[in-house]
């Protein structure tokens, strides 16, 4: 599963289309002036993932990269029901990611900047129930020491509304939250339902989408 802090925005209300029409803008914006850079030839720390490339600009080097995935089913860790009928939530589906990533000129890592999108489902795994969704948010992580991700404050934007024929909205999420270095959530802002279930351990938070995949 893709962590609770991870899944606290979901769902674009805008739909596939729009979104994957906004990454094709964004990468081809971003292949402007900076690809005339050199190639790197330095360590960098942490190093960047294999799908990423790295090249020399002004103020340091920049890696940039974007991939696909699948992924599940995975148990996302929320309980529905009780009893027999009892069942966690299960997520599976298709993960688009790009990614990007700044070091000063000391090789360092100083922002972390990801654009992630799902088209995905969330299933009932006793009965086979369903309810697709789609996902977009982008995660800034801003290092306060250079080269040390365990100082770096993360800030997750986006927007979400799951729905349901019949029953509308059964999860809502809008806005931004921040965590810091530690962990800790420092700033929230909109409704977070994913967020108040895992991070605050309110169950009624989601209630809703347990019942739209048949919890009793």
């Amino acid at each position: 599963m893709r962590t609770p802090r991870f899944k606290t925005i979901i769902v674009l209300v805008s739909g596939p289309a729009v979104i994957a029409g906004s990454l094709v803008t964004f990468l081809l914006a971003s292949a402007g002036p900076a690809a005339a850079g050199q190639p790197v030839t330095q360590p960098l720390t942490p190093p960047p993932p294999s799908f990423e490339t790295c090249k020399t600009v002004g103020n340091g080097f920049m890696c940039e990269g974007a991939r696909t995935e699948t992924y599940g089913p995975t148990d996302t860790g929320i309980a529905c029901g009780s009893g027999a009928g009892a069942f966690d939530i299960f997520d599976q589906g298709t993960h688009n990611q790009h990614a990007i990533r700044f070091y000063n000129t000391d090789g360092n890592l100083t922002k972390r900047v990801i654009y992630d999108q799902y088209f995905s489902q969330f299933t009932n795994p006793l009965t086979g129930a369903a309810i697709p969704y789609t996902q977009h948010n982008t995660t800034t992580d801003i290092l306060a020491v250079p080269g040390d991700f365990t100082s770096a404050t993360e800030t997750t934007t986006g927007q979400a509304n799951i729905t349901v024929p019949h029953m509308g909205a059964v999860v809502l999420n809008a806005g931004r939250v921040v965590f810091g270095a530690d962990g800790t959530l420092e700033f929230s802002a909109g409704p977070q339902d994913f967020l108040d279930y895992f991070y605050n351990g309110n169950a009624a938070a989601v209630a809703e989408l347990c019942t739209a995949l048949g919890a009793s």
